[in-house]
């Protein structure tokens, strides 16, 4: 009897200790600072190898945009019959082109033009389509209806076309090719804004709003868009690489950028005969940095769109 006492009693110890030290861990995790949702999406992020990598591609590809012309004392357009067609060397690191232009400058100035219309594109993407998807979405009835049709007698327009009738009318050039690119581009924000406040428009926190007399304006700015914000940034970060793919299409088909201005679609169309003659350089590297950055664009895009997935909050 004494021992099954003994055993008894060291049973109820052991059960109270491992009690005490559930308790003591549950109150330890309490503890510990609480992150934020930001935070939390930005720890997630990090542990994206491939999303990093995408991220510090595009963060070395704007540093370069920015200060890669003035790394070359050649111009973009300056011309030197005597130096075409060299292969890359230390005095030309990516080459020359049939006209004697170096590579590496008229690479570096394309950039900038393919991060400019892309930026661009994104940014009215954004004011147009938030602000259009959030009205359709909210209103609903007749009003998104309506709103409806018109996005898609716009998503069925091709934008082909819509760029040479605005070539028409406004001539060739880089605000030519951001017009025609954003007239249709900020249909698909649209949507994507729209189907998230048909879901949200519906919560308490949006109903009380509503009850306490809020006017529609105010609830779409503070109350819908921000509980938005994650996929309109992995919106913004797949429209981004389709707006420079665009870009680089229209510019190879010559309804782009046009001389004696450089793009890395006007490079790859001068290049295209020359890397018959073995001068492959002259399109490797244009073509090279047009296939990296959309990769980037898109690795990072889906790194944020799970970062920023709620379900993945802790």
């Amino acid at each position: 009897m004494r021992i099954d006492q003994v055993q008894t009693t060291n049973e109820i110890q052991d059960e109270w200790f491992n009690k005490r030290k559930i308790k003591n861990n549950h109150v330890e995790e309490l503890k510990r600072p609480s992150l934020s949702y930001w935070k939390g999406a930005w720890i997630r992020l990090l542990q994206n190898k491939l999303a990093m990598f995408g991220l510090i591609f595009l963060i070395l590809l704007a540093i370069m945009a920015i200060f890669g012309p003035f790394m070359s004392q050649y111009s973009v357009s300056s011309q030197n019959l005597q130096d075409q067609n060299l292969s890359p060397s230390h005095n030309h690191w990516f080459g020359t082109d049939d006209l004697g232009r170096d590579v590496f400058t008229r690479t570096w100035y394309g950039a900038r033009i393919s991060l400019i219309v892309g930026l661009l594109a994104a940014l009215v993407d954004l004011l147009i389509g938030v602000i259009y998807g959030g009205i359709s979405g909210y209103k609903g009835g007749k009003v998104d209806s309506v709103l409806m049709r018109i996005i898609e007698i716009l998503y069925g327009l091709p934008y082909l076309l819509v760029v040479i009738l605005m070539m028409v009318v406004m001539g060739p050039g880089l605000f030519t090719v951001i017009v025609a690119l954003t007239i249709t581009g900020w249909t698909g924000m649209a949507r994507i804004v729209r189907g998230q406040v048909l879901q949200l428009k519906n919560y308490e926190f949006v109903i009380a709003s509503r009850s306490f007399g809020s006017p529609t304006s105010r609830i779409i700015k503070k109350d819908l868009i921000p509980n938005t914000i994650g996929q309109i940034i992995v919106q913004m970060t797949l429209t981004v690489p389709s707006a420079i793919f665009a870009e680089a299409f229209l510019s190879f088909l010559g309804l782009g950028i046009q001389a004696p201005y450089a793009s890395w679609g006007t490079m790859a169309n001068d290049s295209l005969s020359a890397i018959l003659t073995g001068y492959w350089w002259q399109l490797f590297f244009p073509a090279f940095f047009i296939s990296m950055t959309m990769f980037a664009f898109n690795v990072l895009g889906d790194g944020l769109q799970h970062a920023l997935d709620p379900k993945l909050r802790r």
